[in-house]
């Protein structure tokens, strides 16, 4: 018997809506990676993109456990001398709610081509609007 192996014409990816309300960052991370990346599936291949597209909503409502708000801090660098700009959390929320779940998604995921493909396909909103109404996502509940 031959391993199974998954490829462009034989993958099928479904579109997910995941609610981020009063979930906690790290786990909800961790579940949309894995739905991102296609290891809830059967099919799973390392090397291929096999997961699914996931919209996450209600961003803003996410949670840190301890005093993260205050003293998690985010960094980026402008690439000149002196640019490097830092930002708290409780910052962040007010400013660009969505950016707290990507990049805890995107360190999630593998480096490289592979992992720059499968980031294209995760949507994160503020609230609970979404334009992704045509692709008729399924909601998906976290566990926990």
């Amino acid at each position: 018997m031959k391993t199974f192996m998954a490829n462009k014409e034989n993958i099928e990816h479904r579109w997910l809506l995941v609610n981020a309300a009063g979930k906690t960052v790290g786990r909800l991370a961790t579940e949309v990676a894995t739905l991102l990346r296609g290891k809830h599936k059967p099919t799973f291949t390392p090397h291929v993109d096999c997961g699914d597209y996931v919209i996450v909503v209600n961003a803003e409502k996410v949670e840190f456990t301890g005093d993260k708000w205050n003293k998690k801090i985010y960094y980026k660098h402008s690439q000149y001398p002196g640019g490097l700009k830092e930002t708290t959390a409780g910052k962040m929320r007010d400013t660009y709610p969505e950016r707290i779940i990507v990049s805890a998604v995107n360190g999630m995921l593998p480096k490289g081509t592979l992992g720059r493909q499968i980031r294209k396909k995760l949507f994160v909103y503020p609230g609970t609007e979404h334009p992704h109404a045509a692709q008729q996502p399924e909601t998906y509940e976290l566990e926990g």
